[in-house]
């Protein structure tokens, strides 16, 4: 005679799925996903919950179908955590668990992303010529190959044009250095092409540069000839590296013209002056503050190009 066989009640079966695991307290907890959607939900491309969990469950064995007993998570996420906010933690700080041949494209598809960032904001300081996303990818393959790091040439030492952030200024302030061990699929492609850049610059495997902003600033002529009230700082990473700024004179034109790299173009329209140029990254967010502070809002900076390069000839 044919037997009923009752499932137990705290068993789900589920198929086709991508796990996030993480280890709290003793125990081992595990979240259902729909494939691709873990690392959407990461970067920020997908915001809804609904259309990243297959169930709103925790388990402790998504295969065995074998959900999380509540005395469980109350042991290791706390008593008046709620459901949510334990799947939340899990899936932000858990490990995704998924095949052998999906964990390949998934790692490739994140290693050409970046690659193809770095390769767009970042030029060779001698030529501003941008380099081919194939000598990028050589040019950190070699940092990663050596423990995140490499001497710089001779030719890099000798060649001045790193941002403050550079592997030598940073050793002589005790700072940390920046490393690069290789593409991870735990961390959107954006933050690793910044680690990556970071890197490059500041060991030159390469000669390289951040790419120049171009701005138009706009100031009233009646500030121009004013003292400059502020401190001068090249940008965040030289506030970084040297701590404080350093109390300088000038008038507010002289200020700002020393922001800028390359003038473009210079005039004087009515009351209002104008200079369009070159501006490194790191000094954009001081720049704008400088002149906030200096004109009281009267004053202003655009951004007519965010990241200028040369292509050919």
């Amino acid at each position: 005679m044919p037997q009923n066989i009752n499932q137990p009640s705290n068993q789900i079966r589920l198929t086709n799925v991508s796990l996030v695991r993480l280890k709290k307290g003793k125990k081992r907890f595990e979240i259902a996903c729909y494939k691709n959607k873990v690392l959407e939900y990461r970067s920020g491309v997908e915001t809804d919950l609904d259309n990243v969990l297959q169930i709103p469950n925790v388990f402790l064995s998504v295969s065995k179908g074998q959900t999380a007993p509540s005395e469980d998570l109350k042991k290791a996420f706390g008593g008046k955590t709620p459901v949510n906010d334990i799947i939340m933690e899990i899936l932000k700080k858990g490990e995704m668990q998924v095949g052998e041949k999906e964990r390949h494209a998934q790692l490739e598809r994140v290693h050409n992303e970046v690659i193809d960032i770095v390769a767009g904001k970042l030029v060779d300081p001698r030529s501003k010529r941008i380099y081919t996303t194939g000598m990028i990818d050589k040019a950190l393959d070699q940092l990663s190959s050596q423990g995140g790091a490499v001497q710089k040439t001779d030719e890099g030492k000798g060649s001045g044009t790193a941002t403050p952030t550079n592997g030598e200024s940073s050793k002589e302030k005790g700072k940390e250095v920046p490393t690069w061990t290789g593409v991870v699929t735990t961390k959107s492609a954006k933050s690793q092409a910044l680690d990556a850049m970071k890197a490059l610059i500041a060991w030159q495997p390469i000669l390289v540069t951040r790419a120049r902003m171009r701005l138009r600033v706009t100031c009233p002529t009646s500030i121009l000839k004013q003292a400059a009230k502020g401190q001068t700082k090249k940008g965040s990473d030289e506030e970084d590296a040297d701590g404080a700024g350093e109390k300088s004179t000038g008038t507010v034109k002289d200020r700002i013209l020393s922001y800028v790299e390359q003038v473009e173009t210079q005039d004087t329209m009515g009351s209002e002056w104008e200079v369009v140029g070159f501006v490194e990254p790191g000094a954009f967010k001081v720049l704008g503050e400088f002149i906030r502070g200096e004109t009281k809002g009267r004053g202003r900076v655009e951004v007519l190009d965010m990241a200028v390069t040369h292509e050919g000839d």
